[in-house]
């Protein structure tokens, strides 16, 4: 995954992210599955999220996506999951019939950091700072 760059900042920010239909429903099958992952794209090209990976199963959605850091996780699954709910109820009639409260997906999510450095790689590049010349002058945070 490569660094994204803007003005005045560079980040490589990834997360896992998975959400359910309600009562694990296994609905998202055929045209709905189609339809579902369209509109994901759509809402993620709308906000800047670079879709890494993801699988719409028949209840459930995986994506692993990178973000920038102005975006908030939760803002992101807030638009993902308000969108494709309230798109998918007006575009399949059948789907109103067995959500007849018009949720369609659950309340909760998951989400999961994910990246390309682990805690061993920060804690190595902190001690060598720690260990510089002029080390004294740095105040360490433990």
């Amino acid at each position: 995954m490569e660094s994204r760059h803007s003005s005045h900042s560079v980040n490589c920010l990834s997360v896992h992210i998975v959400f359910v239909t309600k009562y694990r429903y296994q609905v998202l099958k055929g045209d709905v599955q189609l339809r579902c992952r369209e509109i994901i794209r759509q809402v993620c090209n709308t906000l800047d999220v670079q879709i890494i990976k993801g699988v719409v199963c028949s209840d459930h959605v995986h994506l692993h996506a990178s973000y920038l850091p102005q975006m908030a996780v939760s803002d992101i699954v807030k638009r993902i999951k308000g969108r494709s709910a309230r798109m998918l109820l007006l575009e399949f009639p059948e789907l109103k019939r067995k959500y007849w409260g018009g949720h369609f997906l659950g309340i909760g999510y998951g989400c999961w950091s994910t990246g390309n450095i682990t805690d061993e790689i920060i804690n190595k590049y902190l001690d060598h700072h720690k260990d510089k010349p002029n080390a004294d002058e740095n105040f360490i945070l433990e």
